[in-house]
């Protein structure tokens, strides 16, 4: 094989993950450190200082996407979503009465799926109800709710502006209506405009739109168009993600048995270009990017505090089926299955299902990484948290990632990405790990 083909190679979008959200690995968290690790974690006092937020997985939705890797579900009805709501408020109840948890306030707080809006006015109402009655947000300085347009009326975007969201996210992902299509999406433009003019009018702190560069079918003209769209509606932030695509969605299927039924994805070099060519649009018309996936209208006052929690070691509650925590130093996950998740409630239990301690060191690395994907750390900060000076520790890596021109000659106060290594900084992250975890299955 040749330099240019092995280049090639790696340049296809092939199935496997590629967005690095934590370290170490998921692979390597197990289910005997929930009783060894997790469960004395949860019964300790909580670290001082350290923020604790909240995520409420609502795994419902109208169709799953073609792309969606996330636990969903679509056959649900009524009294079964009911149900399920029934046990996340039963959930949350149990671990407000745990020393780790007990009489701290919530920092943040984050609704996500599936599709959150989903839920009825009356079903969100109930589940809020009994959430904040043990644990209120109103001190929050950011809770987010991820919406899918078509299932937005005026009525319930009131409700949920009522609940106290300061961050309205629209997962619009596209703008063209075949592509919608042909991608599983169950809304189509005419709902994302309608859903987009409601919102603006309750006048929500902040109303991000998701893009998703890469998606089936996506063009160069479609893609100019999309972000085109994007600058004239004028949100206080955009996000957006180069599609990957793990193992258990359903165009990854379909590639794995070679049934030709979807076209292919766009490489990783043609994603990189339509990210940077929308940053710079982006940029252009008076935002600023803010990470290697947000940009921002308004710096000052325009925050994603659930990322940055989470980036710099905040404890995290995460309720629902499958969802993922952080408390006193430990990630936890709940179990991935509707029953499973549920007896576990019924028997009185957190439900999680594997757990992970990482050391020291695991965490400062986790730290680097996650805040690498802002587009610069500062050393400071890690010789102050963790007493490591991040430029020697990192000498080899950082000069390498200079040298490629990934990276801004590492200064004494910054270590800085170019925007060509922002473009493509989950690719880069790996060279950071510990070399037990560099060849293993990330998931």
């Amino acid at each position: 094989m040749t330099d240019r083909t092995s280049l090639a190679l790696d340049d296809q979008t092939d199935v496997g993950s590629y967005f690095v959200a934590t370290y170490p690995p998921f692979s390597v968290w197990t289910t005997s450190a929930v009783a060894a690790e997790a469960a004395p974690a949860l019964h300790a006092p909580p670290v001082a200082g350290v923020p604790l937020g909240m995520y409420l997985h609502i795994p419902f939705c109208r169709k799953r996407c073609h792309f969606c890797y996330f636990r969903v579900y679509t056959d649900k009805n009524a009294q079964e979503v009911n149900g399920y709501l029934d046990v996340v408020a039963r959930e949350s109840e149990l671990y407000s009465t745990l020393p780790a948890i007990a009489g701290r306030k919530l920092n943040f707080v984050y609704f996500g799926g599936g599709t959150p809006s989903f839920l009825s006015t009356a079903q969100l109402g109930g589940l809020v109800s009994r959430l904040t009655a043990r644990m209120s947000w109103t001190d929050a300085e950011e809770v987010t709710f991820e919406c899918e347009p078509g299932t937005l009326t005026e009525s319930k975007l009131a409700t949920i502006k009522s609940i106290g969201v300061t961050r309205l996210s629209l997962g619009i992902e596209n703008f063209d209506d075949r592509i919608l299509e042909v991608n599983g999406r169950a809304h189509r433009s005419p709902e994302v405009y309608r859903a987009y003019d409601y919102a603006r009018s309750l006048d929500f702190p902040q109303i991000n739109i998701d893009l998703i560069a890469g998606m089936v079918g996506e063009t160069d003209e479609n893609w100019r168009s999309c972000v085109q769209k994007t600058v004239e509606l004028q949100p206080d932030s955009v996000t957006i993600y180069q599609m990957e695509l793990p193992f258990n969605t359903t165009i990854s299927g379909n590639l794995l048995k070679n049934t030709g039924r979807f076209e292919a994805i766009a490489s990783w070099s043609t994603k990189r270009r339509w990210v940077g060519e929308a940053f710079e649009a982006l940029e252009a018309a008076g935002y600023h990017v803010r990470s290697a996936y947000t940009a921002v209208r308004n710096p000052a006052s325009t925050r994603f505090v659930y990322t940055d929690r989470l980036w710099q070691g905040a404890d995290m509650m995460g309720l629902g089926v499958a969802s993922f925590g952080h408390v006193n130093g430990i990630h936890v996950q709940n179990h991935d299955t509707w029953e499973t998740y549920g007896e576990a409630i019924g028997r009185g239990e957190i439900p999680l299902s594997r757990a992970y301690r990482p050391s020291g060191e695991e965490r400062m690395i986790r730290e680097l990484v996650l805040q690498l994907k802002s587009g610069s750390v500062r050393p400071q900060y890690f010789r102050d948290k963790y007493q490591v000076d991040i430029l020697s520790r990192f000498k080899e890596q950082l000069s390498s990632l200079a040298g490629a021109g990934y990276l801004q000659t590492p200064g004494a106060d910054l270590v800085a990405l170019t925007r060509e290594g922002l473009l493509r900084v989950d690719s880069l992250l790996k060279r950071f790990f510990l070399p037990e975890h560099t060849g293993i299955r990330y998931t």
